[in-house]
């Protein structure tokens, strides 16, 4: 099993019981996951990650699209319960991080401030960034990339936020030496558990629900 698969198996054999609005949840706190550019290729290779789609996505946050419609256009459906404009959502901060990026390259200086925030509480929001920081350091001339995640749907949100970070890399002029997911709450839907278990054992064309 590659890491990904294992944090998906620590869920469901010592997982905690929640019942929430969208539905009851295997759930686990402050987990960590620390991946190598080996342990990326093992996880791409081994889950079906719509690739396409996510690029597409990552392109419109970083212009700060917030209409629901440019989404749905590339075939990314998510967005279709939040309207018809995204509000104080991934778009509203993942604009700023073309400037960021611009920022480390120029400098490439061992700095602790090169970090994206998402979020901010009590501000209204149809889709609340389940990402809420990204920091971005080098360590022997290699990029180091550490995230927090207040919240992780680990069927199809965490695939795809592993995939975003990645992609954020090779915008930066540096070999990738980790990226470190901190995850507050990581957690597999009711309705996915069965599904969970046949991707573990190495199902193919796996199929998780959303849940929203």
């Amino acid at each position: 099993m590659n890491k990904y698969h294992n944090i998906l198996d620590k869920i469901i054999t010592h997982g905690n019981i929640q019942c929430n609005k969208k539905g009851n949840i295997k759930y686990l706190l402050n987990e960590q996951l620390i991946l190598t550019p080996a342990d990326l290729l093992d996880i791409f290779e081994g889950h079906n990650i719509a690739r396409k789609k996510l690029r597409n996505e990552l392109t419109l946050f970083m212009q700060g699209e917030k209409n629901v419609e440019k989404y749905r256009n590339v075939g990314i459906n998510w967005s279709d319960y939040c309207g018809q404009v995204l509000i104080n959502s991934y778009p509203t901060y993942f604009e700023k991080l073309p400037s960021l990026i611009t920022k480390i390259n120029k400098e490439k200086r061992c700095s602790k401030n090169y970090v994206l925030f998402l979020g901010s509480t009590g501000l209204e929001s149809n889709q609340a960034p389940c990402l809420s920081l990204i920091q971005f350091q080098i360590d022997e001339g290699k990029l180091v990339i550490s995230a927090y995640q207040r919240s992780s749907d680990a069927n199809l949100g965490l695939p795809s936020d592993i995939y975003h970070l990645y992609l954020i890399s090779r915008f930066i002029d540096l070999p990738l030496k980790s990226i470190t997911l901190n995850l507050g709450n990581v957690h597999i839907y009711e309705n996915n558990l069965e599904s969970s278990c046949d991707l573990i054992k190495g199902g193919k064309d796996v199929l998780f629900k959303l849940n929203v």
